[in-house]
C-alpha cells in the first residue's frame, strides 16, 4: 500500500509538473509559429475586419502589439458569436480572445483575463423620440409589448436576464447590423451594446430616425482583457508585464483613445476588482 501511495504521488507530481510546463511552453509555441490566434466579434470600434481582410479595432490592435513585444509577430483572428468565444478558447480553437469580452464573476472563472483593456458604457439604439420611454431594462420588462435585442452570450444578454425580461421578448441576434435592422423594421423596440459600439452603427447606418440613449440607467461601467485558457496564466502574466509597460509609456493611450476609449479608465481599475476575486 505505501508504495501504490508513493507511485500515485509521483505520478501526480509529474502530472503538475507537466502542466506547469505546457503553460510556460505556450508562449515558445506561439513564437515558433509566427502568430497567435484571438477570437473577435467584428464589432467596431472594439474589433474590425475590413473588406481587405485586414483586422483592426482597439482590442485587437492592443493584443497585436503586445504580443509583437513578446516576440509573437502577428496575430490571426477568426470571427465569433461572443457565446461561443469562450468554449472555442477552452477546445484550443483560439489563442486568446480580443474582442471586448467584459469581466464579470462568470467569465472570470472560465478564463484568465488580463489586466483591462477597453472599458465603456451601456447603451440603446431606439427610434427617434423613443415613443416608449425607454432608459433601463428594468423599464423593457415592465411593458408587456416592449422588445428588445442583443447578441447571444453578450453582458447585454445578462443584464436582459437579471432585470427579467421574459425570454419571448429577448431576440437574439448574430451581430449589430442585423440588431440595427430590426430595431429599423420595427421588431424590437431597443437593441442593445455598448455606447461606442452602438454610436458606430448609427453612424455608418446615416438613419435620421434612430438615435441612442446613454449610458443606460442601472448598469455598470464594463470593461475586458484579453482572455487566456486557465493553464495558459504563464502566458497571461507575461502579456501583462508588457500591458503594464505600454500604459507606463503612454503606448497604450496611443493605441486605445483613436478609437474613443479612455485609457484612464482602463488604468484605474483591476482585474481584480473586475472579476471579484484573484483571477
Amino acid at each position: 500500500m505505501k508504495l501504490k501511495g508513493i507511485l500515485i504521488m509521483g505520478t501526480l507530481s509529474l502530472l503538475t509538473l507537466s502542466g506547469v510546463a505546457a503553460a510556460e511552453d505556450k508562449l515558445t509555441q506561439l513564437k515558433e509559429q509566427g502568430f497567435a490566434r484571438i477570437a473577435i466579434a467584428n464589432e467596431p470600434p472594439f474589433t474590425a475586419v475590413g473588406a481587405d481582410g485586414k483586422v483592426t479595432g482597439a482590442a485587437p490592435d492592443v493584443a497585436r502589439a503586445v504580443f509583437k513585444k513578446l516576440g509573437v509577430n502577428d496575430i490571426v483572428a477568426s470571427v465569433s458569436e461572443y457565446g461561443a468565444m469562450i468554449p472555442g478558447l477552452a477546445v484550443g480553437r483560439h489563442d486568446a480572445i480580443a474582442a471586448g469580452l467584459f469581466m464579470t464573476p462568470q467569465r472570470c472563472a472560465a478564463v484568465a483575463y488580463s489586466q483591462p483593456v477597453l472599458c465603456a458604457v451601456e447603451a440603446f439604439a431606439v427610434k427617434k423620440g423613443n415613443t416608449k420611454s425607454i432608459k433601463t431594462y428594468e423599464e423593457i420588462a415592465k411593458d408587456p409589448k416592449a422588445v428588445i435585442g442583443v447578441e447571444g452570450g453578450t453582458t447585454e444578454q445578462k443584464l436582459a436576464t437579471a432585470a427579467h425580461i421574459p425570454t419571448e421578448r429577448v431576440i437574439i441576434v448574430p451581430d449589430g447590423q442585423s440588431g440595427l435592422k430590426m430595431l429599423q423594421d420595427g421588431r424590437i423596440d431597443a437593441f442593445a451594446l455598448p455606447l461606442l459600439s452602438i454610436s458606430d452603427l448609427l453612424a455608418k447606418a446615416k438613419d435620421a430616425s434612430l438615435e441612442s440613449i446613454a449610458p443606460v440607467q442601472g448598469t455598470p461601467v464594463q470593461c475586458d482583457g484579453v482572455a487566456f485558457r486557465k493553464q495558459d496564466t504563464a502566458l497571461r502574466d507575461a502579456f501583462d508585464v508588457e500591458l503594464k509597460k505600454m500604459k507606463e509609456s503612454g503606448e497604450f493611450a496611443k493605441i486605445v483613445e483613436p478609437y474613443g476609449f479612455s485609457a484612464k479608465a482602463a488604468m484605474s481599475t483591476s482585474r481584480e476588482k473586475l472579476c471579484g476575486a484573484s483571477n
